[in-house]
């Protein structure tokens, strides 16, 4: 039996009251749309990118420019995410957590629906970074939430099972996509309209936010921290916490580096992918667009699995445990989808494998990483973590968009990012990293 099992209640673990079910619900479905928006873009790059910069679409000009501007834009997203982070995750201890939770789901929807209208590149990604900013700032925002409202026998769990959300997020863009760009509807049969449709369907979660405003309250544990100085960067590298800061530093920019990498390039893999089949079809950007559904809902389903598995074996095995699988599981998974010549199905297939710990990793943040904080500083210090790792991230991408722009295909370039997780396995390996499980959550 496990430290935390041993310490639940006789009676076993405690039932969520309404109001805690509701505050669940509404994390739940605030992370899920943050993970929409922020994909909504990768799906429809090969549209957006040829249309905005008048390049006829199809072409060996529009992918290489397609895979630059891909990169480009990943990079401002995570800039944007990583500022908004930390900002918002201050001002969560300042304004309380609910304030900032709906304000961040406010900022990235307008501002993903604004991507619908933008006239140029220029004004594309000053949208995408408004998008950024106030994704970066509901992660923390709504994890933090959960963690210090929900019973503490219920902690992990619930915070686990935030992050199932993710992936049914992205479904929902699939289908969005879908919808717009595959012929089902009048508007895909226009390239110029069609991508700024789907675009549009990020204003959603706007209407989601203004529903539940009125019903979140503050958590008392953030209530009780009142008398205590708010919001101090410079704490969390006090003696008591700065190892707990490079650790939580460690496991996220090794995890986000990775996912981020992997995900904004996998359309244009799909698009490789599907060059690569023979005979060739005669109508090959529907067989393009199938390919990028096909390898989205592999990584989305791997992302699923994973995140539900994140609990369990943080519960069973310990937390540092579980990144040093999930990042070795990462390394061999990259090595394997991107070395060999498989063939399309295959690799497919093994994008799914690989992302059970790529992505699935992500389910582990919504409680490991509020455990290594005191409520007055928990969303300064979840904010930090996360979106320095994303400041670290930025580069990431847009090397990737640059060797793409010399006409080396993204699917060579894959294998070499094994080398990010099989740096954090190491790093976890010889000491970062601090055990967290059997502890209560910090008042």
């Amino acid at each position: 039996m496990s430290e935390e099992a041993a310490k639940l209640p006789a009676g076993g673990p405690e039932r969520l009251t309404s109001y805690q079910r509701f505050v669940v619900f509404a994390a739940w479905m605030g992370l899920g749309f943050d993970l929409m928006d922020s994909l909504l873009f990768n799906f429809v790059a090969p549209i957006c990118v040829p249309a905005l910069l008048g390049i006829a679409p199809d072409t060996a000009e529009a992918k290489t420019a397609t895979g630059f501007w891909n990169g480009v834009l990943t990079s401002v997203m995570l800039l944007g995410w990583a500022i908004g982070g930390v900002a918002f995750g201050k001002l969560s201890d300042r304004i309380g957590r609910t304030r900032t939770v709906v304000l961040t789901m406010l900022l990235f929807s307008l501002g993903t629906a604004a991507c619908a209208l933008a006239p140029s590149m220029g004004w594309l990604i000053v949208f995408r970074f408004l998008t950024a900013l106030g994704i970066g700032g509901e992660w923390g925002a709504g994890a933090t939430l959960v963690a210090e409202t929900v019973p503490e026998s219920r902690r992990v769990e619930m915070g686990a099972l935030l992050f199932t959300s993710a992936p049914v997020g992205v479904f929902i863009a699939i289908g969005a996509n879908k919808l717009f760009t595959s012929e089902i509807t009048v508007i895909a049969n226009d390239r110029s309209i069609s991508w700024r449709a789907v675009m549009a369907c990020g204003a959603v979660p706007a209407l989601i936010a203004l529903a539940v405003r009125r019903k979140l309250k503050e958590p008392e544990k953030w209530k009780a921290s009142e008398d205590k100085p708010r919001g101090s960067i410079l704490e969390l590298f006090s003696p008591a916490l700065r190892r707990r800061t490079f650790g939580g530093l460690t496991v996220t920019t090794t995890a986000l580096l990775t996912f981020w990498v992997s995900s904004a390039f996998l359309p244009t893999i799909a698009t490789f992918l599907a060059d690569e089949v023979t005979p060739k079809p005669a109508d090959m950007g529907a067989l393009r667009a199938s390919f990028v559904t096909r390898v989205m809902m592999a990584f989305n389903i791997g992302g699923l699995i994973g995140s539900l598995l994140a609990a369990p074996v943080a519960l069973r095995a310990g937390r540092r445990p579980m990144f040093l699988w999930v990042f070795g599981w990462s390394a061999m998974g990259l090595v394997l989808a991107f070395g060999p010549a498989w063939s399309p199905g295959v690799r497919m297939l093994l994008v799914g494998v690989f992302s059970i710990s790529a992505y699935g990793v992500f389910g582990a943040f919504q409680f490991y990483l509020p455990e290594l904080f005191p409520s007055h500083v928990r969303g300064t210090g979840l904010g930090f973590c996360l979106n320095v790792g994303r400041f670290l991230t930025v580069p990431g991408p847009f090397l990737v968009g640059l060797v793409a722009r010399r006409g080396v295909p993204v699917v060579d370039v894959m294998r070499y990012l094994a080398i990010v997780p099989a740096v954090g396995f190491v790093l976890l390996l010889v000491g970062l990293g601090v055990e967290t499980r059997g502890q209560k959550l910090a008042e």
